[in-house]
């Protein structure tokens, strides 16, 4: 025994070592929603842009600042309120450190500085309209005179009469997507308006990354903080916020949270239990010990594989101790059953076999849970593989050094009602009861199967605070900000090819943007809108060669009778005579600071397979999507184009691992079978699996008459209603002598899971929940029916 202890303190020595080493700080808390999701995409480089997107967007907070209720719109200073809040509301956030840019005033933006940049290349840009007129030859030089001549507002003031006589210049800088918000500038500021409603705009830059849980403090610290002062200064104002940090910090909130209630709920239950059972502090302090060096132990392998834990493995090793005790659980009972004739290797085994066969089940259904493509699920089954393991281990190596003196407490006085029980069962319940109890509990599941449905919506997985989530919809139905979650992914091993290919997805998307209620989508955004293809440029200067420069004399008459003088129609047949004239590229566009609100578009030459450099990606972003399936089908056959949706494509990888999760639910009931039959023989073995499947159909039953619609995380839970409720049917098995003893230590073993796991299914993560209630009402069918097992083997004195 004393080696046993020896080689424990070794072990509880190298993990005190490890965990100094890897935990100088604060424990490694990683909030970030989309590490839970799988990559969903076949092609790598779409998982790149979501997730480059994904981190600009985390950098940034957004607030629009108006009135608080309709009948505060309607007052005359209205916007100057809101406006002159949204400037004291920044200096407040600015003075908080908080960010590293707020940004409420904005420069005042000059038509002609755009003008200006397009300038040197106005015959290579054509808008869709003056190019369709100039393929088909119908375009009147002497009608677009005209219309530059006595209607120059039209198309908007930015080229003179002398630069720009045909108005060709005017009509494409008109077709650039400048307003694809419903932003304009007012007083310096950016505002949203709604009827009579004036909202400002208020945007910042966080200092640090939004799951960075020293950021998310500072900054709502910092947004509560400007909130107030705003609220004395306008009360009848309303700051509207939405961000990554937002959500990340509210979702660290709700775990430490549930951490505190789960954990400190089991461990108050189960100390509670086992004082009610033992009437001894020994079991408390020694399961604490089993339990503690299991969880330290998962915390360590756990950081040291991923380097961070996420916090849904944080709440779900808060529930492990329930599950972790149980070995410690059963030890105790063995030296309960002995009352003063206790030796503690004879007990030990007594039930070493059963522990072990109880520990090699559970792990199965855990390993069963390391091939779901989730990363958050694979960290939790390796948490509890190491959880567990390692407080079995302490059960084998310390227990027995440490709980060395026999119980003072007759055992007969703990085990009165377990022992009724099984006289009970002994004699009243025999095969052929258990059989018609199956039958009908198969019967009456039936109806229950019949009425499931399921949902495979990423919403299962992630639950967003209502609060954040309305105002998050307010602020994009007032600013038409879209969901960037679905986008064109525009691919070329050029910029050049990337163009091309983004013109060919434009050509299919304007025709799904057209009136009527059949549209697609509302509009698009995308970088051929501002830098056309080199070819396409070419091509639009060709035409112009062709329609409206081949008949020079024609054009030099026509510019005369329009009044302008001869220098200055020389000169503007001479600029398109002089050559082919420079041609836009994609990197003179982004060096200008015009690109600056839509430069992420651009994701620039991306990683190739081999770390090496790839090709150029580009996004494309709908806008007002009204159809994602026939979005989906724009890109089909498209060379370089992919669609993605990324919230879809997650929705159908549950659907695929849903319906997978019966096969795999299958393979891991028949490798435990296997496992059973290799002590048990093939009857037995299968007697004692009786309970654990019957559990399953009673729970998928109860699924489909409460209206619980079936997901992938309910299958996962299966997973170990498999791997914990054949532990309840071994440990009665391997009673022996001590049987009454047992069934005591299979109660408390399930009262302590059941807590445990009863606390997880009501998180607030609908994963977990879901996960938690699959396992307390799994776990609860299981423990109900496991004396069954009794009735199938041979009769031993109670």
């Amino acid at each position: 025994m004393r080696l046993r202890a020896m080689l424990w303190l070794l072990l509880a020595c190298a993990l005190a070592t490890a965990g100094v080493m890897q935990f100088s700080g604060p424990l490694p808390l990683h909030s970030n929603l989309l590490a839970l999701l799988p990559q969903t995409e076949i092609n790598p480089v779409a998982e790149q842009a979501v997730g480059s997107l994904a981190e600009a967007a985390g950098k940034r907070a957004f607030f629009l600042i108006g009135p608080a209720s309709p009948e505060h719109a309607s007052g005359p200073r209205n916007a100057e309120n809101a406006g002159q809040a949204a400037r004291e509301f920044a200096a407040q956030l600015r003075g908080t450190k908080a960010f590293r840019q707020v940004v409420a005033e904005i420069p005042q933006f000059d038509l002609r500085q755009l003008a200006l940049f397009y300038l040197p290349y106005r015959f290579n840009l054509l808008n869709d309209f003056d190019r369709d007129a100039l393929v088909e030859g119908s375009l009147d030089v002497a009608a677009r005179l005209q219309h530059k001549l006595y209607a120059p507002f039209q198309l908007g003031p930015a080229y003179s009469l002398a630069d720009d006589p045909l108005g060709l210049g005017d009509g494409w800088l008109a077709g650039l997507p400048l307003k694809t918000l419903k932003l304009e500038p007012w007083d310096g500021l950016l505002v949203a308006r709604n009827g009579e409603e004036v909202w400002a705009v208020v945007s910042a830059e966080l200092a640090g990354s939004s799951y960075d849980s020293a950021v998310q403090r500072h900054v709502v610290s910092a947004v509560g903080a400007a909130e107030n002062a705003l609220k004395k200064d306008f009360p009848d104002l309303l700051v509207l916020r939405t961000g990554t940090v937002f959500y990340a910090a509210a979702a660290r909130q709700s775990a430490e949270r549930e951490v505190d209630l789960i954990g400190a709920g089991s461990l108050i239950g189960m100390l509670f239990l086992l004082y009610l059972v033992f009437r001894s502090f020994r079991p408390l302090a020694l399961g604490l010990l089993s339990v503690g060096f299991g969880i330290a132990a998962a915390v360590t392998v756990v950081v040291a594989v991923y380097g961070e834990m996420h916090l849904l493995t944080l709440v779900f090793g808060a529930s492990l101790i329930g599950e972790a005790i149980d070995y410690a659980i059963q030890y105790f009972s063995a030296h309960l059953g002995a009352g003063k004739d206790w030796e503690p290797m004879v007990g030990l085994r007594r039930i070493a076999a059963g522990l072990l066969m109880a520990l090699t089940t559970s792990l199965l259904g855990y390993a069963a849970l390391m091939l779901a493509p989730f990363p958050a699920i694979a960290q939790i089954a390796l948490f509890a593989l190491v959880g567990l393991s390692a407080a079995c281990a302490t059960v084998f190596l310390l227990l027995p050094w440490l709980l060395q003196t026999a119980g003072r407490r007759d055992p007969e006085l703990s085990v009165t009602l377990p022992r009724r029980f099984l006289v009970f069962w002994r004699a009243y319940v025999s095969r052929r009861a258990c059989l018609l109890l199956a039958v009908g509990l198969l019967a009456v599941s039936l109806p229950g199967w019949m009425r499931l449905s399921s949902n495979d919506s990423v919403q299962v997985l992630i639950s967003r605070p209502v609060t954040l989530v309305a105002q998050e919809e307010k602020i994009r139905d007032l600013t038409g900000f879209g969901n960037s979650s679905q986008f064109f992914l525009v691919e070329g091993q050029t910029p050049e090819d990337l163009l091309r290919h983004e013109e060919k997805l434009f050509e299919r998307l304007a025709k799904m943007t057209g009136p009527g209620n059949d549209r697609a989508l509302d509009s698009y955004l995308g970088i051929s809108a501002f830098v056309p293809s080199a070819e396409r440029q070419q091509e639009n200067r060709a035409y112009l060669a062709k329609r409206v420069f081949s008949d020079e004399s024609g054009l030099r008459y026509q510019l005369a009778e329009a009044s302008l003088r001869d220098e200055v129609a020389s000169r503007f047949v001479e600029e398109f005579k002089g050559g082919q004239g420079p041609v836009l590229l994609v990197e003179d566009w982004l060096k200008s600071s015009l690109s600056a609100p839509f430069r992420h578009l651009w994701l620039g030459q991306m990683g190739g397979p081999q770390g090496d450099q790839g090709g150029f990606a580009a996004v494309v972003q709908p806008q007002g999507i009204r159809d994602v399936a026939r979005l989906a089908e724009a890109s089909a056959n498209l060379p370089g184009v992919t669609f993605v949706d990324k919230a879809g494509s997650v929705s159908q990888l549950f659907r695929e691992y849903r319906q997978w999760g019966a096969l795999w639910l299958l393979a891991a009931l028949s490798l435990v079978y296997g496992v059973l039959c290799l002590r048990y023989g093939l009857a037995q073995a299968a007697f004692m699996l009786l309970p654990t499947v019957l559990s399953m159909a009673v729970v998928l039953g109860a699924f489909g008459y409460l209206g619980t619609s079936l997901t992938v995380f309910n299958v996962m839970g299966f997973m170990l209603v498999l791997g914990v409720g054949v532990n309840y049917a071994i440990f009665l098995c391997e009673g022996g002598v001590n049987e009454a003893a047992t069934l005591a230590g299979v109660l408390l073993s399930a009262a302590t899971t059941l807590l445990s796991f009863g606390l997880l299914a009501f998180s607030s993560m609908p994963a977990l929940s879901g996960f938690g209630l699959t396992l307390l009402l799994g776990i609860c069918v299981s423990v109900l029916l496991a004396p069954m097992v009794l009735s199938f083997t041979r009769a031993a004195t109670p």
